[in-house]
């Protein structure tokens, strides 16, 4: 049986563009040349039928290693917790107060770009200390 080589991970939300961009400022990814044909994204999106303008969005990692993100505009707003959520990893292999201010460092970079701060999640027996985060449409994250 073949194994799966690449995933896209997909949000349901409600400005698209909106979000992708503040993902790539969140992971470092960029957003992919348009369309062959097309300038620019919005030249694309112009010639779209209305009804899909601005209906979807993407971005990708540069270095080809992580999973492309797209952004899918949908009309309900979200209700609930995600089911699934992204650990944006920057305290790796830190430890204590060394990881704290890696956390709280980047927390406040992801805070002044839109982001909300949840919660701290201590240190126990089993896991290092992580923060729960909010993107800019309230989509769970964790800096882990």
């Amino acid at each position: 049986m073949a194994s799966v080589k690449q995933f896209q991970v997909t949000f349901d939300c409600a400005a698209p563009e909106r979000v992708a961009r503040f993902w790539c400022e969140v992971l470092g990814y960029v957003v992919p040349p348009p369309p062959e044909g097309f300038a620019t994204w919005g030249d694309f999106d112009r010639a779209l039928p209305p009804e899909r303008q601005g209906s979807w969005f993407a971005c990708i990692d540069p270095s080809g290693v992580g999973p492309r993100l797209f952004f899918q505009r949908v009309p309900e707003g979200k209700v609930v917790k995600n089911r699934l959520h992204l650990d944006v990893r920057v305290g790796t292999g830190l430890v204590g107060e060394e990881r704290l201010a890696a956390l709280e460092a980047e927390c406040a970079r992801l805070v002044a770009l839109g982001a909300v701060r949840v919660r701290l999640l201590p240190a126990d027996d089993d896991n290092e200390s992580c923060l729960v985060m909010q993107d800019i449409e309230g989509n769970e994250f964790c800096l882990d």
